[in-house]
């Protein structure tokens, strides 16, 4: 039993080790980029017919905001069409004909598209739209976006090779400053939009629409396969059917589009639920393809790492429960001590990814890198490991194909720090049982705090206290809502 904990703890550190070091190529990557020399904006010579589809589903305290915007971009009227592809059942539907009629009225081409079921849920309403759009370029937007008014006419030059079949551009976010909730968030998003992104771009590996946010080719997405349900996420399956078919994908950091954060944590699991599940749905279903398909080896490490990245929670879940085993393991087999100190080696993918997220921060926040990452870096690493079982068990029902109910995200037009979100009808406010093990682990990692010092061993201190602080956050943050609801 002894060596099976032993063998497990170190093989899940160093699967942890190898993403992170993942991480640092793609840093590598990165960085080269960066010097190379920025392209210049270009202007369109001739408008194509574009199509600009709005998936929404039970959105009352954001629909006006992303109707109007969208309407206000800047674009001949004659070469776009709209499609609010709504599958609400709620006073969302009226708020959406009421805008749709006022915007109609002005000479704009928008529709309010409704099917007559909800089959296949957001994947469902764009294949929907997609049979009767006209554009020749669909862009798509989630409800919680204000794209800017210039959105199209910077990324629609980005097409000008043939093969180029879809541009994903940068999030922003409109209220970072909300609160610690979504200051996290920011900092891992911008992280993924800056390194990981632009990164495999440059490397010349596959990269991801993001679901909202950036502009397809019409012909790509049907010589795909179109729009598919079998996941969760649509979007991350899609890019990579296209890109194993020989699209290339562009991706422009220049180009930002502002978006909502959650402001409260069930908004945020809900979120990251779906993300993670779909990316190991997706896994399931893609990971042959790509290790069968003719593209180099290093390309193939980088989408097979890309894909199985939902699975660092597992493993971080794993190792971090049997970290207090271990800590008695080494205690009563002094004759394992050196087995235990070749672990430090793992510092190393702490390192790795440190150094990914520095470089993330110095990005974004140039003007003041280093205390915007020390300030938001350990927070972020407490918060992560407090997700680790919430999103172990979406990874988990991805890989063996539990199919469960797509899970939105709600939305709250929540961006200044007076803004309320009290009385939203759509959360959730359920005390589930993986709320309960969340607090109840942070009491075996206080536990584990304990037993380090019991046991004199120090080594595991740090990492046993953001674990307790993660899970304690998370917790707290679950059960919050049910209280001002």
């Amino acid at each position: 039993m002894e060596w099976l904990v032993i063998t497990l703890y170190g093989l899940t550190l160093m699967i942890i080790c190898l993403f992170s070091l993942g991480q640092f190529n793609l840093t590598w990557h990165y960085l080269k980029s960066r010097k190379l020399r920025e392209e210049e904006n270009q202007e369109l010579g001739e408008y194509p017919n574009v199509t600009i589809q709005l998936p929404v589903y039970n959105e009352k305290y954001v629909v006006e905001r992303l109707i109007d915007t969208v309407c206000q971009l800047q674009y001949p009227k004659e070469k776009l069409e709209i499609q609010v592809l709504d599958d609400s059942s709620d006073e969302t539907i009226q708020i959406i004909a009421s805008k749709v009629q006022e915007h109609a009225s002005n000479g704009l081409d928008i529709q309010h598209v409704r099917r007559p079921e909800r089959v296949g849920y957001k994947a469902g309403a764009l294949a929907y739209g997609l049979e009767m759009a006209k554009g020749e370029y669909i862009a798509i937007f989630d409800a919680d976006f204000v794209p800017n008014p210039e959105f199209l006419l910077r990324t629609l030059p980005k097409f000008k090779h043939d093969k180029v079949g879809m541009v994903q551009t940068k999030w922003s976010h409109l209220n970072t400053d909300y609160g610690w909730l979504t200051k996290i968030q920011a900092f891992w998003l911008d992280a993924h939009f800056t390194v990981e992104q632009k990164g495999r771009e440059h490397a010349g590996s596959f990269i991801n629409f993001n679901g909202t946010a950036g502009v397809w080719r019409k012909t790509c997405i049907e010589d795909a396969g179109g729009w598919q349900y079998d996941t969760i996420t649509e979007d991350l399956d899609l890019s990579y059917r296209a890109q194993l078919k020989g699209w290339k994908f562009v991706y422009r950091e220049e180009i930002e589009s502002p978006a909502e954060l959650p402001v409260v944590i069930p908004a945020v699991k809900s979120q990251q639920y779906r993300w993670n599940k779909g990316a190991a749905e997706t896994a399931r279903k893609t990971l042959g393809k790509v290790l069968t398909s003719n593209i180099g080896w290093k390309h193939k490490i980088r989408a097979v790492m890309h894909l199985l990245n939902s699975s660092v929670f597992l493993l971080l879940l794993i190792a971090a429960v049997l970290s207090i085993p271990m800590l008695y393991i080494k205690e009563y087999n002094p004759d394992l001590a050196l087995v235990f100190d070749l672990g430090s080696i793992f510092i190393i993918g702490f390192l790795a990814m440190g150094f990914f997220y520095w470089v993330a921060a110095k990005a974004t926040h140039p003007e003041y890198t280093f205390r915007y990452f020390i300030k938001n870096f350990p927070i972020f690493l407490a918060f992560s490991m407090g997700m680790a079982l919430h999103n172990s068990i979406a990874v988990v029902e991805g890989y063996l194909g539990i199919k469960t109910p797509f899970v939105r995200t709600p939305k709250f037009n929540v961006q200044a720090k007076g803004d309320s979100w009290k009385g939203n009808i759509y959360l959730n406010n359920v005390l589930t049982p993986v709320t309960l093990m969340e607090g109840l682990l942070s009491v075996y990692f206080i536990y584990g705090i304990f037993s380090g010092f019991k046991l004199e061993d120090y080594g595991l201190m740090l990492f046993h206290a953001m674990l307790a602080i993660g899970f304690a956050y998370v917790f707290i943050l679950s059960v919050k809502p049910m209280n001002n609801a």
